[in-house]
């Protein structure tokens, strides 16, 4: 496992994430695959106050250990359906959500907190301030925007670097082979604004590991009803497949080495029912795609960004004839 800055801060985060959403207890499996994944090199496991019991697992986990790794929660969604007070970004769910995260957890500040999603109804100015006060606490350390459009993450870094509150280090969205949204405005904002993406449903519910399309059943749960899935992602699945059995990997190796080569910045959040499915994800860090495959994989799903991104590009003359021999800044 090698490692990267986290977003434009000093923090080193490893290139994949570990995903506890779905850790419900401290089963020997559960506590198996914290350990691969600390023996890989990994350091940063994601959750969030919403995922049931995943908050209390992971600070049982991680008691001797903590300090080593980068805890990572979200706040935002609601504590209580009665209370409209107990969801979004405004000072009151944050400070409520996040005492409730650190018991949880069992420590007393938290290394990476995201807000879960965009509340169009709270002012971006207050979620900003809110969160600078408690870096300025030591509650928490760095923040980060998941599920949030492009012109408010780059408003509210704005705001910040103009009133000297914390900006967003890091950005948290969904990006596969065949959910590429994130593609027209969100990930160049990430990498012109020098954020970290953490990358999740990188395997589309399993689609892309290949167990609807080709082969017998996973003894995994199923995601997805398998007569669901479509013939668009049937062949991105067939495509994955293709690509593995010639580089002799598993797809899900292939799946998650395609979001870390479209983007440097794009770190992938691995979550695994099984040790074994987890060292399996765990090895796609060691898989390279040569451009071929990439780009076969890239067609396998056919995608447009759309307006402005597309029409800009096929206006590209009116630069000029030498505009094709323009680099451009490193």
């Amino acid at each position: 496992m090698r490692y990267r800055l986290l977003g434009r801060t000093g923090l080193r985060v490893s290139e994949l994430f570990l995903g506890a959403m779905t850790w419900r207890a401290v089963t020997p499996e559960v506590r198996r695959m914290m350990d691969l994944y600390e023996e890989a090199g990994g350091n940063v496991v994601d959750t969030a106050s919403a995922y049931g019991e995943s908050e209390s697992v992971v600070g049982e986990l991680l008691e001797g250990r903590r300090d080593r790794f980068v805890v990572a929660t979200k706040y935002t969604l609601t504590r209580d359906d009665r209370d409209l007070n107990a969801a979004g970004n405004h000072r009151k769910n944050l400070v409520l959500s996040l005492e409730r995260s650190l018991r949880r957890l069992r420590t007393d500040y938290v290394d990476l907190l995201w807000a879960h999603i965009w509340d169009r109804h709270t002012p971006i100015e207050e979620t900003m301030r809110a969160l600078d006060d408690l870096v300025r606490a030591g509650k928490v350390l760095y923040v980060g925007m998941s599920d949030a459009p492009a012109w408010v993450v780059s408003r509210a870094n704005t705001l910040a670097e103009w009133r000297g509150w914390t900006p967003f280090a890091g950005l948290q969205v969904p990006y596969s082979l065949l959910w590429r949204d994130v593609e027209r405005e969100l990930l160049p904002m990430a990498e012109e604004s020098g954020l970290t993406v953490a990358a999740w449903r990188t395997l589309e519910r399993g689609v892309l590991s290949g167990r609807y399309t080709a082969g017998p059943a996973s003894d995994a749960p199923a995601r997805v009803a398998p007569g669901t899935v479509t013939e668009r992602e049937h062949a991105a699945a067939r495509a994955v497949l293709d690509v593995a059995a010639e580089l002799g990997v598993t797809p899900a190796q292939v799946a998650i080495a395609w979001t870390r080569a479209r983007s440097r910045v794009v770190h992938p959040i691995v979550g695994a029912s099984s040790p074994g499915q987890l060292a399996d994800d765990l090895a796609a860090v060691d898989v390279t795609l040569p451009e071929d495959a990439v780009s076969r994989l890239t067609d396998a799903a056919p995608f447009t960004r759309g307006f402005p991104a597309d029409f800009i590009d096929e206006c590209a003359p009116v630069f000029g004839a030498a505009y094709d021999r323009l680099d451009g800044r490193p």
